[in-house]
């Protein structure tokens, strides 16, 4: 979502060329096989994690950081290696959304309508609130003191990091796709009159 952003705002005259049906279904299963991945290892692990404090959670979801409360001492050096590179991984992640937030930003102050600026600014909120919402409730999860850890503490920051954002995306695109539409065309013909302006032949010269 954030790279259709950044093309739709940056880029909005190779938006087709940049995000066509083939690249789309690239990146989706780009994303789809590395998830797959990921949560392929972390299962295969915590699977083989021996467990000496019972194999009751206190809670509904069946989480990683629940399950090494009940693993062995020292058993879970894995798995704590395994979260370090999915951590990695997340904060590359985090850096080309920054990256990406700071150009499409650039690009709306040289807008020059304060409408197309509200416009373009306004495509973009819902997606930083959702990845804003799940980055830190997935790191509050996942970092948090033992002493602040209860069931319906957990269970509240679960819902909200696994369930809320990916619910909401189909949401957002719906809701905004008209928003987006305007925003690009602000863009374009914005872009196309400064071009015309800029022309040294006049259509006078051509009659």
């Amino acid at each position: 979502m954030c790279y259709d952003r950044y093309v739709s705002i940056c880029k909005p005259l190779h938006y087709g060329t940049l995000l066509g049906s083939r690249a789309c279904a690239h990146m989706a299963a780009a994303a789809w096989a590395s998830a797959f991945l990921n949560s392929l290892l972390h299962t295969a692990s915590t699977f083989s994690l021996p467990l000496c404090h019972g194999n009751a959670l206190g809670q509904f979801f069946c989480e990683i950081p629940q399950i090494l409360k009940l693993s062995c001492s020292k058993s879970y050096l894995r798995e704590l290696g395994l979260i370090a590179v999915s951590a990695c991984l997340a904060f590359g992640c985090f850096v080309f959304i920054v990256f990406s937030y700071v150009q499409i930003f650039r690009a709306v102050l040289r807008i020059p309508s304060e409408q197309g600026r509200h416009k373009a600014v306004s495509t973009c909120l819902p997606h930083l609130a959702v990845v804003s919402l799940f980055l830190s409730t997935g790191t509050f999860a996942h970092l948090k003191p033992p002493s602040m850890s209860s069931p319906s503490l957990n269970l509240s920051v679960s819902v909200l990091y696994s369930v809320v954002p990916p619910a909401l995306n189909p949401l957002i695109y719906s809701l905004r796709n008209q928003e987006l539409k305007a925003a690009v065309w602000t863009l374009m013909t914005g872009h196309f009159s400064g071009i015309l302006n800029n022309w040294p032949i006049s259509a006078n010269h051509l009659k």
